[in-house]
């Protein structure tokens, strides 16, 4: 059960309510997740701006940002963004053995080098914020500058997306 409630769009800030009726016109549903950020109308449009602008990318591959994704939520225990995520992560071209083996990609045969490289990646910044040197030379292998600050703000990003489901009970729509 959350922890709070879900703000439905009859009782929604102008704001959320704008956010809401742009999502449904899209033919997007309005997740719980951002129902439960209706409650800070301002904070919760530009969470999902910084979140669509990720989404969307500027460079990075979307197969390697949603395995650093998918990797997130593991690693945060948040059934909820895993769950969303196996979704759009095989649209985006990973492998369901990929998915079952996020969380043995070091051993797992699943995973090619460059994959690895992410993988390792997230593992750093997800959990310990810093990031070894021979971690980075083997990223910088593989990926420009561009493609490393959008691959390490997804990062950012879907670890503070893991803390809001997981901390606040946030529950996978029906």
């Amino acid at each position: 059960m959350p922890r709070v409630s879900l703000v439905e769009k009859e009782q929604a800030h102008p704001v959320v309510r704008e956010l809401y009726e742009k999502n449904e016109a899209a033919g997007w549903p309005v997740l719980n997740l951002f129902k439960v950020l209706g409650h800070c109308p301002h904070i919760g449009l530009n969470f999902q701006r910084l979140g669509n602008a990720i989404l969307h990318g500027e460079g990075l591959s979307p197969k390697l940002r949603e395995l650093a994704i998918l990797r997130v939520g593991d690693l945060a225990h948040s059934v909820y963004e895993f769950t969303k995520h196996t979704e759009i992560g095989k649209k985006a071209g990973v492998t369901s053995q990929q998915i079952a083996e996020i969380s043995r990609w070091a051993t797992s045969p699943a995973f090619d080098e460059k994959e690895r490289v992410v993988l390792a990646y997230t593992d750093e910044v997800a959990q310990n914020i810093a990031v070894k040197d021979t971690t980075f030379a083997a990223l910088k292998r593989f990926f420009n500058e561009e493609e490393i600050v959008e691959l390490t703000t997804a990062i950012g990003y879907y670890g503070l997306v893991s803390r809001i489901l997981v901390a606040l009970q946030v529950e996978l729509e029906s």
